[in-house]
């Protein structure tokens, strides 16, 4: 499988799977430990929660957390919802602000249908004006 390659910021060199297996264990190996040792590092640092998950290409799992890893997740897990609620609520008021103003458009139709079947001069009389012209 052929990746298109990623350019780094900041490097000339491109960022592309690497094919040899071999050489990619060991990069995936070191770049692990790097990753683990860059998230302890920024709990310490920062008294951030950090929960890193890692699943190499044989399955295998590599983790960190400097707080229960369950609770982290259930914790990612609500504030994702959450998102995700806000998001859902956001599309619902679009779609009401677009059938409130499809719904305003027939109104101002159906009104002026009314008008001009009724007469647009009758809208300016009394009804009382209007009562002789009543059959008896």
């Amino acid at each position: 499988m052929m990746s298109t390659p990623l350019p780094r910021p900041g490097s000339g060199v491109e960022l592309r799977r690497i094919e040899d297996a071999a050489s990619r264990q060991v990069t995936f190996s070191k770049r692990r430990s790097g990753l683990l040792k860059k998230a302890r590092e920024l709990s310490v640092l920062c008294d951030a929660e950090i929960a890193v998950i890692v699943f190499s290409q044989r399955g295998r799992l590599s983790e960190f957390s400097n707080h229960d890893m369950q609770k982290t997740i259930a914790r990612y897990q609500k504030y994702a919802g959450v998102e995700v609620d806000k998001r859902d609520t956001n599309y619902c008021i679009q779609q009401l602000k677009q059938e409130t103003a499809s719904m305003a458009k027939k109104i101002e139709q159906l009104e002026a249908s009314r008008r001009k079947l009724l007469g647009e001069q009758l809208g300016s009389c009394s009804p009382l004006s209007l009562s002789p012209m009543e059959p008896l």
